[in-house]
């Protein structure tokens, strides 16, 4: 950064979540980490490091999860959740954290379980399973255990993908998988172990002794060798972690091929500006304009977007473009002020109107038709209200847009830059739409409306007929005002909607281009519909 030149927001806001990220990658911290060295383990990005290509891209999913509960003692919630590639095919991880709570599931663990799966089911991408778990936190067992989201349904995931969608599913116990836990390797295709470390049972030696009174211990009941010689419930024994992860490597080297792709992919060409221009393109004031064209090129790949009706409600963005060499339909909300219909007034960028939402629906359409991937661009603050906008017939457009994005069955990815707020973020494929991907910048603010407008809305009627009386707000109903502001102001940050899952992942600047080129690739690992959880194929 030049340093005549004051750091930018984004430039701020992307420091502060790298100094969440680094402390949040430390786990349960430097001591715990030494203690599973010294069992002769590797922790769970260690192993994941050994696993993925040196030197590719890779995604974690899910980071944040939990990081603000629990007094911060459940960073990742105790399991990480990644995309990346091994021998250069896409791939999901889910390796437990076992220097938190030696890996125990919180409610959050099974949330991002579920979400890797259904990132492996709806894309048809192999999925690799790290077990090193002691089962249930015991303390939180009502949020994991019970319910249609519950551990359940991880094992329902298992079920759907062995039987239906043959989608691989390799596990490896590489420490403790204990009780219902360990139905997850057991409803794997392979089943590999560790010798002196990994331990798969119904219960352990303990429980075991307490139930039955017979005494034995782990390694003779649910060891390496007693899975591999004895129950024949393991199919592969490994010496280490090293020769584990190189034996998964191996096995994911002899999958089929991935499904080829009718997208149009050509050689990919750099963005026209450098990512570092985004650090200025976005404003200090997220309410501020700027030039949405300008930000697009610094990811999407040079020569733009090729803008469809671009004279047409100007206020939303669409065309075609590609990233990586592969083709897109981008959406994104313009921001700043656009011409309106003759003898109209200007349009408020970042609001749907009834003629864009129109634009939109059938650019969907087409795109649909073609097969081409969708990217959703949010920086959308609702739909616009009023006479004009009621009589114009918003709420059929709205609902035409809505029905347009949730009926595609082409990928489907999300990058929040500023706003994602009312309905409009919905329409812009909001998580409840099963987007392939959802990630958002550092700036990225999500609700239903700005705290402003949240104060306004609930203490405007107040307000009104103190105004008829003559009178003015007294401190009390301007300090409950402001807790409605600080409220929203926490609740809109980037950080807690990665905390509650609600996105995928917080990616800086300089990840944008990478983690949406991979994220491209690896929805094109299959040409199913790509729409809720999974879809089953033809029986």
């Amino acid at each position: 950064m030049n340093e005549d030149r004051k750091a930018s927001r984004l430039e701020i806001l992307s420091e502060e979540f790298r100094s969440l990220e680094e402390k949040l990658k430390l786990g349960g911290g430097p001591e715990r980490i030494e203690k599973l060295h010294k069992q002769g383990k590797m922790t769970a990005r260690e192993r994941i490091a050994v696993l993925l290509d040196a030197d590719s891209y890779s995604q974690e999913i899910g980071l944040l999860v939990a990081y603000d509960e629990y007094d911060g003692s459940a960073p990742a919630a105790a399991v990480v959740t990644v995309v990346g590639n091994i021998h250069g095919r896409e791939c999901v991880v889910v390796a437990n954290d076992a220097t938190i709570k030696a890996g125990a599931w919180y409610p959050e663990t099974i949330k991002k379980i579920l979400r890797a799966q259904e990132i492996a089911m709806r894309n048809r991408v192999p999925i690799i399973y790290l077990v090193d778990s002691a089962g249930v936190n015991l303390p939180y067992q009502g949020g994991v255990f019970p319910g249609q989201y519950g551990a359940a349904r991880i094992f329902y995931y298992n079920s759907i993908m062995r039987r239906y969608l043959k989608v691989p599913q390799i596990s490896a116990v590489m420490g403790m998988c204990v009780a219902g836990g360990a139905y997850l390797p057991a409803l794997s295709d392979v089943i590999l172990m560790v010798e002196g470390t990994s331990f798969m049972g119904l219960g352990g030696a303990n429980l075991v002794k307490g139930a039955t009174g017979q005494t034995i211990d782990n390694e003779t009941l649910g060891g390496a060798f007693t899975h591999n010689a004895i129950s024949g419930v393991a199919h592969y024994r490994t010496k280490d972690d090293t020769e584990c992860l190189k034996k998964i490597r191996e096995l994911v080297s002899e999958l089929p091929e991935k499904e080829p792709t009718r997208v149009s992919i050509t050689e990919p060409k750099d963005p026209a500006l450098p990512i570092s221009e985004l650090y200025t393109i976005l404003p200090a004031d997220h309410r501020a304009p700027y030039d949405m064209h300008a930000a697009l090129s610094t990811f999407l790949d040079e020569g733009g977007i090729d803008e469809f009706q671009a004279d047409f409600a100007p206020e939303m963005i669409c065309g075609t473009a590609r990233i990586g060499g592969i083709l897109v339909g981008v959406i994104a909300n313009s921001r700043g002020m656009a011409k309106g219909q003759p003898g109209t007034p200007p349009r408020f960028g970042g609001i749907v109107y009834t003629e864009s939402a129109e634009k939109t629906a059938y650019f969907i359409d087409n795109c649909e038709r073609h097969g081409t991937p969708l990217l959703f661009v949010q920086d959308v603050s609702g739909f616009m209200v009023g006479a004009d906008a009621e009589h114009s017939g918003i709420i059929r457009a709205g609902a035409r847009f809505v029905e347009a994005m949730a009926t595609a069955t082409v990928p489907k990815l999300v990058l929040t830059i500023n706003h994602a707020s009312g309905a409009g973020y919905y329409a812009m494929a909001g998580q409840g739409f099963d987007p392939d991907f959802i990630f958002t910048l550092p700036t990225g603010r999500m609700g239903v409306m700005e705290g402003d407008s949240a104060a306004v809305a609930m203490f405007g009627t107040q307000i009104e007929r103190l105004k008829k009386e003559g009178k003015e707000p007294d401190e009390a109903m301007l300090a409950e005002m402001q807790k409605v502001r600080d409220t929203y102001d926490r609740e809109l940050d980037a950080k807690h909607a990665a905390a509650r899952g609600l996105v995928d992942a917080i990616i800086t600047a300089d990840g944008t281009r990478d983690a949406l080129i991979l994220a491209l690739k690896t929805c094109l690992n299959t040409s199913e519909p790509h729409i809720g959880a999974f879809v089953l194929p033809p029986l």
